[in-house]
């Protein structure tokens, strides 16, 4: 066995994370589906990467500065992500937030130093959204930059850079097909545009949640969403400067009952306690490896993202009298 190798220091932990076959969604599809394992980061997510990146960026730019601050709005593990690779490097984190978003979250972002404002849940379009929040914070603190990991598209180059290139690696260079969800667009579009650099047939598709407008932005070209979704950080209802020209195949809606199925699956069959959009991720993976069936390949290999721990939901996707209260089914294990 190979030793991982000695890492420099904390930050080099982020990304190469691990791939993994995942056995029940490969054999409901009929399909090799991987899972990229993002809960490996430091901050146990996906947003991990953007992080780095965006800081790293910042700081190339000459608007960082040792012993500024980084100031964002998000739905919790990007604020994660930041204060994290924002303690190693010297920087302080203001992190605002929807107040509706999992305990477990804010907890942890108070635990890691950074001061937190909840703001109430609202539309983009209102000016007290958390994002324009965050940028007005921006700018009413002396030596401090906006992350803005929606159209900061340093965003997108961490998975141009770092997971197309990882999962092509991964996968020995055959790649047929990839999914995940956009909260941001960032990981869709990057692991997308990356992707296609090294094979421009791999079918990169869209799994959006119910409540998000992008499946009918990119099924018929209008923004129009249908539904709801409790799934944290997914969804997105416009554009977003790291969407724009992102290479988007196909399409999949999936609602919070398909991904609760394969959430609920993944822990029991295979040991994999995950959160929901993972859940609607593979779920996603499932209908791609599906649809590249029908397209005539023999048995693709579809990967997607597992985006972050189950840990994270305890207060809610694990709790029995949230789900009830969300009329979402209890997974068996907690209704006695």
């Amino acid at each position: 066995m190979i030793a991982p190798p000695l890492r420099s220091n904390a930050i080099d932990l982020i990304g190469n994370t691990p791939l993994v076959l995942l056995k029940g969604p490969s054999e409901a599809s009929g399909c090799e589906i991987y899972g990229k394992c993002e809960f490996a980061n430091p901050g146990a997510s996906v947003k991990d990467r953007a992080a780095l990146y965006i800081i790293r960026d910042a700081e190339a730019r000459g608007d960082l500065k040792l012993g500024g601050c980084v100031v964002e709005g998000t739905a919790g593990n990007t604020g994660i992500g930041i204060a994290l690779v924002a303690n190693a490097l010297g920087y302080r984190t203001i992190i605002v937030m929807p107040d509706n978003q999992s305990k477990e979250k804010m907890d942890t972002l108070r635990a890691l130093g950074a001061e937190l404002v909840l703001v109430p849940p609202t539309k983009y379009s209102d000016c007290n959204h958390f994002v324009h929040t965050s940028r007005r914070l921006a700018e009413e603190t002396d030596g401090a930059v906006w992350a803005n990991q929606f159209d900061n598209t340093a965003n997108r180059k961490a998975h141009i850079e770092g997971t197309a290139q990882e999962l092509w690696e991964q996968l020995e260079e055959r790649v047929d097909g990839f999914t995940c969800a956009a909260g941001t667009g960032g990981t869709i579009a990057g692991v997308g545009m990356g992707l296609k650099q090294l094979d421009e047939t791999v079918a990169i598709a869209l799994t959006d949640p119910h409540g998000a407008a992008l499946y009918n932005y990119y099924a018929n070209g209008e923004l129009a969403a249908e539904g709801s979704s409790v799934a944290e950080g997914i969804g997105q209802g416009r554009i977003t400067g790291n969407l724009e020209g992102a290479p988007i195949d196909t399409q999949f809606r999936i609602s919070d009952e398909q991904g609760l199925e394969w959430v609920a699956r993944l822990l029991r069959e295979e040991g994999l306690c995950l959160g929901l959009s993972s859940g609607i991720n593979v779920a996603g993976a499932v209908a791609l490896g599906q649809y590249l069936k029908r397209q005539g390949r023999d048995t693709p290999r579809v990967a997607t993202i597992l985006c972050d721990t189950g840990f994270r939901y305890l207060s809610t996707l694990y709790n029995r009298d949230w789900l009830t209260a969300k009329g979402l089914p209890v997974f068996d294990w907690l209704k006695n």
